[in-house]
């Protein structure tokens, strides 16, 4: 039925009388009696001769009217509220059935228990907010939810969706009306929308919450969210951010287990099953790129321009002004992509660099190749540099600074779409330095694979095989890969054990890719990490340097254990020397990623 139709027919019940006609005898004499209900008592009167065939029909129209509605699964509340000319989009009765259904089946992310303790819970005077990026799972956990409730609840339940064109009035109107005719339960989706929102959040707690409905409330705009949290809501919200999806979610959820397919396509939910690589928003450039513009850069942007009437830009206002805000930040996004790429592909002190590639190229027993002996690296480092002025240099009225940078990596953090990781050298306590890892892993692996393409573009490349240029290409994808791994591990293992620090310690030759320190304990743990399937001696070779070791542990006490994460399975390598035997604990990188 449409909603023309309810109104049609609620229009119509309201004219007829409700209630029945019931016959009593008296005096050996049979009398029409109408009774009906009203403010909660039983009504009776009797009925005259002159309007009882009327009356009769009347209330046979009403329950033919009434059965109508019920056939078509609809309460009469229900069919009240959709016949109400609502002002934002809303689901109830059996469209919030269809809506929800799709989902069964999905397994859920592990944020799941606390939006059910809320909604079940006997918490008062308090709103759940739903944030995170874009294809982070916020719907599809409301629709699990509502999914679940019994008939009864799910008929108290409303699932609104905010417009562009809508304001905070609207949802206030709308809200008034569903209270009114006993909803209790209200999930809004992309309450951000609302250009007034972070100005008037503090409605939904203090008006609606406080008179006891549950009010979870989601949307991409996390930076918006956690503007209100600060100027509206303060302790009257429970917050819940999706937009960190670890390796262990990655596969429990999505059913797409290996470290390799989680570093080409995690930080983003799909329901795609098998078919996963062929539908996730970062198998493409292209979509990649969309995705940073829309999920990311319009969404700092939008916040900052809801947030304090404006005065929040600091030194992006001018970026904001001739509308270059959403550029900058795309650009910058990609530029500590690119820089990392730069990273991987020259540096000389790790074992994976492109030094390394060369030279397993040149030994590689099937195909042997000095191609990456005869590129210029000089150039090559050159040309990737030259990528860092992204786009349209000359269209730029305003030229990003390193204040921009700063601030706009502020809201990158904020977003937890960026982590640091801290280097720290043995030579030197007081140096430390820090590199960028993203949480989306996917968005990371798919720019850098799309800087190297266009790098296999020098003409020393194009004169080669495509068998060649492939296999080249390949090689050095894996030590992207190996690098993200690095990242990966080093970024869930600090958020994980947060009262430890967790860093990387380098010293003059070689380094520990990463140190589990615990200064309440004071121990500490030490790893190599390596995108390989084998055991090679080779890989362990820092962690049994004694001097190393010593050092190490004069700083952060004894070392608890000695481990290499890598691809393989879990195993212990026995090291058996003159002057050492101690064992170095072989992890395998998705067994030790889902214990976290």
């Amino acid at each position: 039925m449409l909603n023309e139709e309810y109104a049609r027919i609620l229009a119509e019940i309201e004219t007829l009388p409700s209630g029945g006609i019931t016959y009593k005898r008296i005096n050996g004499k049979e009398y029409a009696y109408y009774q009906w209900r009203e403010n909660g008592k039983q009504r009776s009167r009797r009925a005259r001769e002159d309007e009882l065939e009327l009356l009769t029909k009347q209330i046979e129209r009403r329950k033919e009217l009434q059965k109508l509605l019920k056939e078509a699964g609809i309460k009469y509340a229900e069919a009240a509220a959709l016949s109400y000319q609502f002002h934002c989009a809303v689901r109830i009765g059996p469209e919030l059935d269809r809506f929800v259904q799709s989902v069964a089946g999905w397994r859920k992310r592990e944020c799941y228990k606390q939006l059910y303790d809320y909604v079940y819970g006997d918490i008062h005077d308090r709103i759940y907010i739903l944030y995170g990026l874009r294809r982070t799972g916020k719907t599809t956990l409301i629709r699990q939810l509502i999914l679940e409730m019994d008939a009864e609840m799910r008929s108290k339940t409303v699932f609104m969706q905010i417009q562009d064109s809508r304001s905070l009035d609207d949802v206030n109107q709308d809200l008034k009306y569903l209270e009114s005719n006993g909803y209790r339960y209200v999930f809004i989706d992309e309450v951000t929308l609302l250009d007034d929102f972070i100005e008037g959040a503090a409605l939904f707690s203090d008006v609606f919450a406080a008179s006891g409905m549950k009010i979870v409330l989601s949307g991409t705009d996390s930076l918006g969210f956690m503007f209100s949290e600060d100027e509206e809501l303060y302790d009257r919200c429970i917050m819940s951010h999706t937009t960190f999806i670890p390796y262990r979610e990655f596969e429990n959820v999505l059913g797409v287990a290996g470290i390799d397919d989680y570093i080409r396509y995690g930080g983003t939910m799909s329901m795609g099953g098998r078919h996963y690589n062929d539908d996730v928003i970062f198998a493409t450039r292209k979509s990649t790129d969309e995705y940073v513009d829309s999920a990311i850069a319009r969404n700092i942007q939008h916040s900052l321009k809801n947030y304090q009437y404006e005065d929040h830009f600091r030194s992006l206002r001018e970026l904001y002004e001739k509308n270059e805000l959403t550029n900058a930040i795309n650009r910058i996004v990609e530029d500590m992509n690119h820089r990392f790429t730069i990273e991987v592909l020259t540096r000389n002190f790790k074992s994976n660099d492109l030094g390394i590639s060369a030279k397993n190229l040149r030994k590689d027993r099937e195909k042997p190749t000095d191609i990456l002996d005869r590129i210029d690296i000089a150039k090559v480092n050159e040309t990737l540099k030259s990528l860092l002025e992204i786009r349209n240099k000359e269209e730029q009225s305003v030229v990003i600074q390193d204040v921009h940078r700063f601030e706009i990596k502020e809201y990158l953090d904020l977003l937890d779409l960026t982590v640091e990781i801290e280097t720290r050298w043995m030579s030197d306590y007081n140096r430390r330095e820090t590199r960028t890892a993203f949480s989306q892993p996917g968005m990371r692996y798919s720019q850098a694979e799309a800087l190297i393409k266009s790098l296999m573009q020098d003409e020393k490349f194009r004169n080669m095989s495509l068998t060649e240029r492939k296999r080249v290409t390949e090689r050095i994808m894996d030590e992207i890969k190996g690098r993200m791994m690095e990242d990966i591990v080093l970024l869930e293992t600090k958020l994980s054990r947060k009262h430890c620090e967790v860093f990387r310690l380098q010293f003059a030759i070689g380094e520990f890719d990463m140190v589990v320190f615990d200064p309440e304990e004071g121990n500490c743990e030490i790893y190599e990490i390596k995108h390989s399937m084998k055991i090679v001696p080779q890989q362990c070779r820092h962690l049994l340097d004694e001097k190393k070791c010593r050092d190490t542990e004069f700083r952060y006490g004894p070392i608890k254990g000695k481990y290499v994460i890598y691809r393989g399975e879990t195993a212990e390598l026995k090291d058996v020397s003159e002057e050492t035997a101690e064992n170095v604990t072989y992890l395998n990188v998705e067994e030790y990623l889902k214990q976290l």
